[in-house]
């Protein structure tokens, strides 16, 4: 039987910028996509997906920042 250490995972954030920059291109495109649906959507539903496009704007500017300290964390391991 094999013993199973505590200790943490080393950090490896060497892809972490492709991962975000893909995240907020796929929010970009919900987004997009929920903006065809309010065409169709009742009046109730345009709120909800207007409080939710709301809500993955301030995710996207979230991510970017992210990207920003990754992008200086990764200049200055390198």
């Amino acid at each position: 039987m094999s013993e199973y250490s505590n200790r943490p995972n080393p950090d490896n954030r060497e892809d972490n910028v492709e991962k975000l920059v893909s995240k907020i291109q796929n929010t970009i495109e919900n987004i997009e996509e929920a903006h065809e649906t309010m065409r169709f959507a009742s009046n109730e539903e345009k709120h909800h997906i207007e409080a939710k496009n709301k809500r993955r704007e301030e995710a996207i500017q979230s991510m970017r920042d992210e990207v920003k300290d990754e992008y200086q964390h990764q200049q200055k391991t390198h």
